[in-house]
């Protein structure tokens, strides 16, 4: 399950090395193309939205094989787009199709046991933050020495093996609820309104997965200017830095079972903050970009690990709708982090970066201590046509 979360969420990624190669070849600035990670994390946000509450009433192993296969057909068409407009569209389409690792996560954490949930929730976490991570430096390789037409369509390729591999190895599941489709998106605005905790998730791991996007996005072209002068491989091979934050997953599971999620979730995204003050006074020595990336990369990967373990403890029957409305929120944010790391460098640089993704962390911050403050019990989900 880990391999299947790193394969099929780096479609998320390759992008975000490739995007002065993508925008070169096809005569458009950084500005036009900055805006490319923001239509792929849109078309993730309702993709989450579409999709993934499926996982609470199909079989499970049918529906990641065929999102699989969907987005092997989305990376074609990247593959083959001739203008930035299908580019945008192909990036959404990539997106929307790109939620296996959201079906697979409620499937190992319904398989796991209670008393170790959290500690299998971050195993598996943690391939998804090693695709997510090592999928930059698979694209600036392979877009820096074939193309990044090509990257595409060795994602395309790969996601065919991987709908077959997961054909055979998954078990066979079958669905916890007799739901229609109406009642299961009806039932996810209910748990948003009634589930306090799922909204205080939301918000903050939302804003911590902008800050990161954020980073990620502008990254590519901060090393294309002084004193760096790095191309898409060096940019790609950051992630290789960054991918020692996945070491932390299964530790950031354990700390959520021994302290509580909650305890967890603060100590996230106080570390992530304290990566955006490195990048402002240190950034621009090789040093301090290197240790802002671990200490980033460290602090949203715990803050995603802590809040989902909280949500799936919340109703153990509607995980997966559950992990919709957590999710959503999630792109949403990486989409708005997106926008905001692309505007602020074409409008103030690397400082206006660094201000962008240190606002977002204390839009967390100031989400998790209104929650503390004003505690407030979580309503069960009554799971009925009227909920």
């Amino acid at each position: 399950m880990a391999i299947a979360c790193a394969v099929s969420v780096g479609n998320l990624y390759y992008c975000q090395p490739l995007l002065s190669d993508i925008g070169a070849s096809l005569g458009v600035g950084a500005r036009q193309i900055g805006y490319l990670p923001m239509w792929t994390q849109a078309g993730t946000a309702v993709g989450m939205f579409a999709f993934v509450p499926l996982g609470d009433m199909l079989p499970r192993r049918s529906l990641i094989v065929a999102m699989s296969l969907a987005i092997a057909l989305a990376a074609s068409l990247m593959a083959l787009a001739p203008g930035i407009a299908l580019v945008n569209l192909a990036g959404f389409a990539i997106g929307l199709t790109t939620i296996v690792p959201h079906l697979v996560l409620p499937f190992a954490a319904k398989l796991a046991p209670a008393e170790r949930r959290g500690h299998v929730v971050g195993i598996v976490l943690g391939g998804l933050l090693i695709g997510i991570l090592l999928a930059r430096v698979v694209s600036g390789y392979v877009g820096d020495i074939f193309g990044w037409r090509t990257m595409y369509w060795v994602a395309a390729a790969s996601m065919v093996l991987l709908a077959a591999t997961l054909r055979f190895m998954l078990p066979v599941d079958m669905p916890d609820l007799n739901l229609r489709y109406r009642q299961l998106v009806a039932s996810i605005w209910h748990l948003a309104r009634t589930e306090p905790v799922l909204r205080e998730a939301a918000i903050t791991g939302g804003m911590l997965f902008g800050a990161f996007s954020t980073f990620w996005t502008t990254l590519v072209f901060f090393l294309a200017t002084p004193p760096y002068h790095f191309g898409a491989r060096t940019a790609g091979l950051f992630g290789l830095v960054g991918a020692a934050g996945a070491l932390i997953a299964p530790w950031a599971g354990r700390l959520a079972d021994r302290r509580g999620p909650a305890f967890a979730v603060t100590a996230a995204i106080v570390t992530t903050m304290a990566s955006w003050f490195l990048f402002a006074v240190a950034g621009t020595r090789f040093w301090g970009l290197i240790a802002g990336v671990v200490i980033l990369d460290l602090g949203v990967q715990a803050g995603h690990v802590a809040n989902r373990t909280r949500i799936y403890a919340l109703i153990p029957e509607a995980r997966s709708r559950l992990n919709t409305v957590y999710m959503v929120s999630y792109f949403l944010g990486g989409a708005l982090g997106s926008a905001l790391g692309a505007y602020a460098w074409t409008r103030a640089g690397w400082p206006g970066v660094c201000v962008a993704g240190a606002v977002q962390c204390g839009v967390a911050l100031g989400a998790r201590v209104h929650a503390h403050a004003f505690r407030i019990a979580p309503v069960k989900l009554i799971d009925s046509p009227d909920a």
